[in-house]
């Protein structure tokens, strides 16, 4: 680790119509941004200029058209892998974060496809290691089910290992390069891994030389007891949809206390809530935005969902009406307060109808926290997260797309910085760089040093 002060690490989750269902569909937004190259590499640099720590693009395997009026951002989108490497050849500094998914993939594929981006990007890749929740997915590869959690990650597991194991099979120093005595490489130094195991078995060495990060950096997302583990084991960060702030530092000391327990620094893990900020130059202007987002939803109004989100029955309860009282709620503690808290605040006012309390559920049901406010309140709300050790920093949803993402960039980022909480320039080239974190040394080098202090 190089850095010795804290401060906000801050990404763009790429969501092209933005993440509110209803974003695409406000005049000044772009609808067709997720094909559009001009559209990507503006955004990016628009990121690198502000210095974001990376630019991050979420895949799935499988859509339908129903999805278009609760996340029309997730239903069509570029192949994760093809879309980041046109990203790096017109950046130069953002870290780049690339998803692959290890239930559909292959550990040699993903190893090769990986370190050839590292190289291509300058060392400003990682790699976001999903296992997938759409049970549809197995149908487009030739399976018949899902796999449930604990195989997924079974799975992932063994996927992960090999794949480490595959960046370090070529050491450093292993090209010589010798013109004048003809080798070009030190034999010595290329490893198969003559890996055998439940899932894979795979020879290697790999094809491509060792990453210019040596371990390209991790990340994962999830609630699942697997998935907090395998990100506190392996992970640098690990994405959270946490939107209550009590909970959220919850988890982020779960993850850094189980990271403790394999023997890394809590520093060494970066936890990273989803956050939609909707700005405005004004507390007004941001909530009058909100309206007209809401009141472009296409919905039935089916309360079911948003029932079962605050433990109470609001099927006779008139949507103009006011909500029913919350000591009613099934849900433990103070969940459902919190999360209709959230809500008045979002509307600016205390008494809020059945309708109002459901668009904030529509725009807040993928799991992130939706705020609303001038850029003072926004950053307000982010240095309580940060400074309550409820976040290392922040995966940044616009609700819409560009102008959500330009407010932010314009108005909120400035105030970050007078507060010392966000860079004002790079201080490194490389993804491990943003986050503080030092090039690993290969285990086969470190293998033979202990080997030779051990003679």
């Amino acid at each position: 680790m190089t850095q010795s002060k804290r401060q906000l690490h801050l990404g763009l989750f790429l969501f092209s119509t933005g993440y509110h269902p209803a974003g695409w569909r406000l005049p000044e937004a772009v609808a067709d941004g997720a094909f559009d190259p001009k559209f990507l590499h503006r955004v990016a640099q628009r990121l690198e200029q502000a210095k974001f720590d990376f630019f991050f693009l979420g895949d799935a395997l499988a859509t339908s058209a129903d999805m278009q009026h609760t996340f029309p951002s997730q239903m069509v989108r570029l192949e994760p892998f093809t879309m980041i490497a046109n990203i790096a050849a017109v950046t130069e500094k953002i870290g780049l974060i690339v998803t692959a998914n290890t239930t559909y993939s292959e550990p040699y594929t993903v190893a090769r496809q990986t370190a050839s981006l590292d190289y291509l990007s300058g060392g400003r890749l990682a790699w976001n290691v999903v296992t997938g929740m759409d049970v549809r997915a197995a149908q487009n590869y030739s399976r018949e089910k899902h796999w449930d959690n604990s195989r997924r990650y079974d799975y992932a597991d063994e996927f992960v290992k090999i794949v480490q194991e595959l960046w370090d099979s070529w050491e450093d120093d292993a090209f010589v390069r010798d013109k004048e005595s003809g080798t070009f490489v030190d034999g010595s130094k290329v490893h198969r891994i003559d890996h055998v195991g439940d899932h894979f078995s795979v020879t290697g060495p790999l094809n491509v030389a060792r990453p210019p990060q040596g371990q390209i950096p991790l990340l994962n997302a999830g609630t699942s007891e697997r998935s907090r583990d395998l990100g506190a084991k392996l992970s640098s960060a690990v994405f959270t949809g946490q939107i209550l702030i009590d909970l959220a530092e919850e988890f982020y000391n779960e993850v850094k206390s189980k990271a403790e327990q394999y023997g890394r620094k809590r520093d060494e893990v970066f936890i990273l809530p989803g956050l939609v900020p909707l700005v405005g130059r004004t507390s007004e202007e941001a909530r009058a935005k909100y309206r007209e987002l809401n009141g472009l939803l296409v919905t039935n109004y089916d309360l079911a969902p948003l029932s079962a989100r605050i433990g109470i029955d609001l099927s006779s309860y008139p949507l103009d009406g006011p909500l029913p009282d919350l000591s009613l709620s099934s849900l433990p503690g103070n969940e459902a307060r919190g999360f209709v808290e959230l809500a008045r605040r979002a509307e600016g006012r205390e008494n809020i109808t059945v309708r109002e309390l459901f668009h904030y559920f529509a725009a807040t049901s993928r799991g992130h926290l939706l705020i609303v406010g001038d850029p003072e309140q926004i950053a307000d709300q982010m240095e309580e997260w940060f400074v309550r050790e409820a976040a290392d920093g922040f995966n940044i949803c616009p609700p819409y797309m560009p102008g959500g993402l330009d407010l932010f960039l314009d108005l909120v980022v400035p105030v970050l910085q007078r507060r010392g909480l966000f860079r004002t320039e790079y201080e490194a080239d490389t993804f491990r760089g943003h986050f503080g974190l030092s090039r690993p040394e290969s285990r086969y080098a470190r293998k033979a040093t202990l080997q030779g202090a051990g003679e």
